[in-house]
């Protein structure tokens, strides 16, 4: 089963201040781990909200909209995708991220792809 992963956005994933070298390198070890295991199919980690832009489509139109955007708690800070047999398994991953040491408070959102595949 494939899964997506959406890791939703804190006011400090959100800023221009990067994150550290160390969570940086334990990062990509664990990136590195789920290639291992045959688990990931793809990681993306978002810039902050300051560098995006909306687009939007109501009756006919589109505009645009340039961030930064508020309510960070209903934004996305990553995109990962893996391919594991379940839900839990899925589950068991995140619960392996290094982002959630200490006093981190955190939430993801795991949704899994529907197979669209045409005959």
């Amino acid at each position: 089963m494939r899964f997506v992963i959406l890791r939703k956005s804190d006011a400090t994933m959100d800023s221009d201040i990067p994150a550290s070298k160390e969570l940086f390198q334990a990062m990509h070890e664990y990136d590195e781990e789920m290639k291992k295991a045959g688990a990931l199919v793809a990681v993306e980690r978002l810039q902050p909200t300051s560098r995006g832009t909306r687009v939007r489509f109501s009756k006919g139109e589109f505009s645009t909209v340039d961030g930064p955007f508020s309510e960070s708690k209903e934004l996305i800070a990553g995109v990962t995708m893996i391919e594991v047999a379940s839900k839990e398994e899925a589950i068991a991953w995140i619960k392996r991220c290094p982002t959630l040491r200490g006093d981190v408070e955190a939430e993801y959102e795991i949704r899994p792809v529907l197979d669209c595949q045409l005959a």
